[in-house]
């Protein structure tokens, strides 16, 4: 195996879940997740010369928001479905599922900002660059996304408990 091969694999044994996971937060559905994380990591592969030094990651991640962003406008699906199989998330089988159901219901925009800024622990510049929108735009929907889930009487719920502890 040459070094690039090694370096790929390494790569991608160690960010493969969490892409998996944004993916499947992203969409809802573990089969799309896992396409998407396919196709995204073949393209990596198709660019690792030039990728290597530089952020992999963030460009797979790139990749998996924009075909999903692409794939909804041109079907004009709305998935609400929860997300059941999110590898490294809470152990307390309840509060799990609490936490990957919140984000289901929310417009597909600001979903993307609540996994990107949330669950994937980007940066409000990372979250733009990934989305192609401005820093403002990532803040605004960040804003009315948690003003939303601060609704949501389950998770409201959690997040009382997680605090009284």
């Amino acid at each position: 195996m040459s070094t690039a091969e090694a370096g790929f694999t390494e790569w991608l044994v160690g960010h493969r879940t969490s892409l998996l996971r944004g993916a499947l937060l992203l969409t809802g559905d573990r089969a799309r997740a896992e396409d998407s994380v396919q196709e995204a990591t073949l393209k990596v592969a198709q660019r690792w010369h030039r990728l290597h030094d530089q952020h992999p990651t963030a460009y797979a991640r790139k990749i998996i928001y924009r075909d999903h962003v692409s794939g909804w406008r041109r079907r004009r699906e709305f998935p609400t479905d929860v997300a059941h199989d999110v590898p490294g998330y809470a152990h307390d089988p309840d509060h799990r599922a609490v936490v990957l159901a919140a984000p289901a219901d929310l417009p597909q925009r600001q979903r993307a900002v609540v996994v990107l800024r949330y669950f994937e622990d980007l940066t409000e510049r990372q979250t733009a660059d990934v989305l192609g929108i401005a820093v403002g735009t990532v803040k605004s929907r960040a804003h009315d996304a948690l003003r939303s889930l601060r609704s949501v009487p389950s998770l409201h719920d959690l997040i009382g408990e997680e605090r009284s502890r």
